[in-house]
């Protein structure tokens, strides 16, 4: 099948039910998108579909068929993808980074669809997880990049409160662990799956 990303188009060989973030990786090699938790939930795989922000973790290569997607490494050519970059530079955003490319993803959906998003619209779109807790600095560039005179620094976390369990370990970070434990079984299934049937189609 043809697909179209970054405006390039593509004949993909992966089977039309393998998830569009292994034909970006593996079969296009554009690293730039990453794999977080493999069940849609931590948003470090974002792509931009039709300008809308999608979790290619799930999304199957088959749904793409007619539909532009743009990644990481075309964002710096669209205008306001470039501002969003330079944003998170100019606030030093990134700590390990490696969610990063599904923020940036989905701030700039946000500022294609809102050019001056409230603190509530900011919220509701920017709710990727980031294991380094980079939150605040994302809500500062945010407030620079719609002209708010909100205070990000004193800007609460994007994440719902959560209730402590025993000993004060937070749930939701339990819960994200375990989810991306899961993922990570989900990946290594899929992929000796793929093996597998590879192997049969060689002898």
């Amino acid at each position: 099948m043809e697909l179209q990303i970054n405006d390039k188009t593509y004949q993909i060989t992966s089977d039309a039910e393998t998830p569009l973030l292994w034909v970006i990786r593996d079969e296009l090699g554009m690293t730039g998108t990453k794999y977080g938790c493999g069940l849609a939930q931590c948003g470090a795989c974002s792509v931009l579909v039709d300008g809308e922000v999608l979790r290619s973790c799930v999304m199957p290569v088959g749904a793409m068929a007619g539909r532009k997607v743009s990644t990481i490494e075309a964002v710096s050519a669209d205008p306001v993808g470039k501002q969003v970059v330079d944003a998170w530079v100019k606030h030093q955003v990134p700590q390990c980074g490696y969610c990063q490319s599904g923020q940036v993803m989905a701030a700039t959906a946000l500022l294609k669809q809102v050019a001056q998003p409230s603190d509530e619209q900011i919220a509701a779109a920017m709710v990727n997880l980031c294991r380094c807790g980079t939150y605040n600095a994302i809500k500062a560039a945010m407030h620079d990049l719609s002209g708010s005179k909100g205070a990000p620094a004193a800007a609460a976390s994007t994440l719902p409160a959560a209730p402590s369990g025993p000993a004060g370990v937070n749930q939701t970070t339990v819960a994200a662990a375990a989810v991306a434990g899961i993922g990570a079984v989900a990946a290594i299934q899929w992929s000796r799956t793929q093996k597998a049937k590879a192997g049969k189609e060689q002898a």
